[in-house]
């Protein structure tokens, strides 16, 4: 189990970007965690009324690290699966395409999608770099979307503690 982002040295050495990203990377393992070890049968366990699987979640943060970092963050075009998805027809298709996906198959994916975002960052200078307006949605700095992704990580994670526990009464932590 990783722990939580040491504070700055004594010497206070570690600055902002260190702390945002080591958050922001904290909660990308326990994300992999809350999954690791189930069976792609687990992995789409949902508890009513929501639909909101482990599988998906992972899934889900796939295509939103794509999205803030490579799309909104720097403008590159939308990658694949995403570019050809078919989201008029189903507006969660990277949740709903989840299921029978094995751990390891969500699990690479999502971390190449993590080592994207991390090469990104680590080409932008400074955390007030913002990124090109995309599809009229407004701008956002490399700073707000450091934090809204350590915000969605957290929300999404306490997600995957109740369907973890109601699986086999573990939450992976």
């Amino acid at each position: 189990m990783s722990s939580l982002p040491e504070p700055a040295d004594t010497d206070g050495q570690r600055n902002e970007r260190d702390t945002l990203t080591d958050f922001l990377d904290f909660y990308r393992q326990v994300l992999l965690r809350k999954g690791q070890g189930l069976t792609s049968e687990q992995l789409a366990v949902s508890l009513a009324p929501a639909d909101l699987t482990i599988g998906g979640l992972i899934r889900h943060m796939t295509l939103v690290e794509d999205s803030w970092f490579s799309e909104r963050l720097v403008g590159q075009p939308e990658l694949e699966p995403w570019a050809s998805a078919p989201w008029e027809e189903d507006r969660d298709w990277e949740m709903t395409t989840a299921t029978g996906m094995t751990f390891d198959e969500l699990r690479i994916d999502f971390e190449a999608a993590c080592e994207r975002s991390r090469a990104i960052m680590a080409g932008i200078g400074s955390l007030d770099t913002v990124g090109p307006i995309v599809d009229e949605r407004p701008v956002r700095s490399a700073r707000w979307i450091l934090v809204h992704m350590i915000e969605e990580y957290a929300r999404h994670c306490g997600h995957a503690d109740f369907l973890a526990q109601s699986i086999d009464g573990r939450t992976r932590d």
